[in-house]
């Protein structure tokens, strides 16, 4: 499909199964070999899923190619599960700096990198509740598959990412296969790639991307209760934070 994703693929190696899957109304949750893997599950699901039931106790290996597919729900069990294989043993993940302070778990990314925005042309891909109010001072645009009201449509990246600063990618984009194009259109920008559904791998420079900030588990029982529950937001009040590398910026 593009280099990007041959790439991610090459880097989960082994074959460890599938110990657990929930695709939540948020999220979808993978375990292998006792590491947790994330992704933003799609909006709308068939109720008709020929493999529901039939996942867990499969290869890691056989189920990480999913990501290459064009079906939402298969494409979010792929990354889940490809995170799932990855992130456990992630030595850039070690690196990371944990990002506490006040504002809420989920927004951290957006407080820290606050004070170096101003006077920038900023793009967020994807809306983030309360970003609104946390950036209350500063003028920026959010893209959005689905707009809300202040929103632009996902094909206004063409114009303004070529003229962005900085660039704050949602990871969820690697699932609906839109990540490859917006980094392209990102290259003079700072890019931030980020959210639950990261992969942790330094080689996402040779993409383009300055800064990862994605999430550590901090308590896997209470991440899969929110998972299975239909938490969003909930995530990041206790399950897990975010974490910040910088690659080589």
């Amino acid at each position: 499909m593009s280099a990007l994703y041959d790439w991610l693929l090459a880097s989960a190696a082994g074959s460890a199964p599938v110990e657990r899957l929930q695709l939540g109304l948020n999220w979808t949750l993978a375990e292998v070999a006792g590491g947790l893997g994330f992704a933003f599950s799609p909006r709308q699901v068939s109720r008709t899923l020929s493999w529901a039931g039939t996942l867990a106790g499969r290869p890691g290996a056989e189920l990480r190619p999913w990501l290459l597919s064009w079906n939402a729900a298969e494409a979010a069990v792929g990354l889940a599960v490809l995170n799932a294989s990855l992130n456990g043993a992630a030595a850039c993940l070690r690196e990371a700096r944990p990002l506490r302070g006040e504002a809420p778990g989920h927004l951290r990314v957006f407080a820290h990198f606050r004070p170096q925005l101003d006077g920038q042309q900023v793009v967020v891909i994807g809306r983030y509740p309360g970003l609104d109010q946390l950036w209350w001072d500063l003028p920026y645009q959010c893209l959005e598959r689905q707009p809300q009201d202040g929103d632009l449509p996902d094909s206004a990246a063409e114009y303004l990412l070529p003229q962005a600063d900085w660039v704050f990618v949602t990871a969820s984009s690697l699932a609906n296969k839109t990540l490859p194009r917006l980094l392209e259109l990102s290259r003079q920008a700072r890019v931030v790639l980020m959210g639950p559904s990261l992969p942790w791998l330094e080689g996402w420079r040779q993409f383009g991307v300055d800064y990862l900030a994605g999430v550590q588990v901090l308590d896997a029982p209470a991440a899969r209760q929110v998972v299975a529950e239909g938490g969003g937001t909930r995530l990041f009040a206790g399950p897990v934070e975010y974490a910040l590398l910088a690659l080589d910026c």
